[in-house]
């Protein structure tokens, strides 16, 4: 395979072929990230692409997963991702779902009809990041849309038949707009009503404008009962048909993993619980991103 870069895939693909069809990130604006940081977006060329889809024909025989690296690989324009699906297709007819990233961009250079092609030719899960239904937070981390556009290319999504796992930044409000945020993020992502939404704790990365913010005492970082308050609020506001509410990535103090609407409640109880003193939180040494 050949690979570029500072490569990134969601922990649900950890056992999935990974076809880097792209480098970078298409956006790469926003102030908390630093994951690709001084790499210049593109995409790669058809006869890379085609190589690594003949060596995963030849030796990921195991794997009945694919996702398609790097940050926003739903850019590539329509006639060319449809080539590559179709090959996958062809060359890996074990794989039964492909996943990639996806964000409002992306998203927004799509037509309903086209995603459906997609969705035809395997892609069935897209993972979006959110991080915040708050639109005064948004503007200041640089997301580049507002809440409204989320929410219509969220949609259009799901109306495609595409799977959502859709992520959230705890923290990324600071403590000032804590419950601003929470509460929009729930109503968002109530809106939307993804199959998933994975919630991350914010860690502040040396190197990103937001760590600048925190150096200069302008951002101040949550205190754990802090997260966990937001958190709470969060899932309150959250009201999803049929999905899952994760919380248990490396970086969250209380690992959480609530079929909604069913574990709501109980999940609440269990937050009360934490901040009680009632259940241990993970230390600060073994949070990571």
């Amino acid at each position: 395979m050949h690979y570029e870069g500072n490569m990134i895939r969601p922990p649900s693909e950890a056992n999935s072929i990974l076809l880097q069809a792209t480098v970078g990130c298409s956006h790469n604006k926003c102030t908390f990230c630093a994951a690709y940081k001084g790499e210049r977006f593109k995409i790669k060329s058809d006869d890379i692409i085609m190589e690594d889809i003949a060596f995963a024909a030849q030796y990921c025989r195991r794997q009945d997963r694919l996702f398609l690296c790097d940050g926003d690989a739903l850019i590539i324009p329509q006639k060319r991702l449809v080539k590559f699906l179709t090959e996958i297709k062809r060359q890996l007819p074990w794989v039964t779902r492909v996943g990639t990233y996806a964000n409002h961009k992306s998203l927004s250079m799509k037509s309903l009809d086209e995603l459906k092609e997609l969705r035809e030719l395997g892609l069935k899960i897209a993972y979006m990041g959110l991080e915040t239904g708050d639109d005064q937070t948004l503007k200041h981390v640089r997301k580049g849309c507002d809440s409204e556009k989320m929410i219509a290319m969220g949609k259009k999504c799901r109306e495609a038949g595409i799977q959502l796992s859709i992520t959230v930044l705890v923290g990324l409000a600071g403590r000032e707009r804590s419950q601003e945020h929470a509460i929009a993020t729930g109503k968002v992502l109530s809106a939307i009503d993804p199959e998933y939404v994975g919630a991350l704790s914010l860690m502040i990365v040396p190197g990103t404008e937001l760590y600048t913010e925190y150096e200069a005492g302008d951002f101040p970082i949550l205190e754990p009962d802090e997260v966990l308050t937001e958190l709470g609020t969060m899932i309150a506001n959250t009201n999803l048909t049929n999905g899952l509410f994760h919380a248990n990535h490396a970086s969250n103090y209380l690992p959480i993993r609530a079929k909604m609407p069913e574990d709501k409640e109980k999940t609440l109880a269990l937050i009360n619980k934490a901040l009680d003193g009632k259940v241990a939180l993970k230390p600060e040494w073994m949070r990571a991103l």
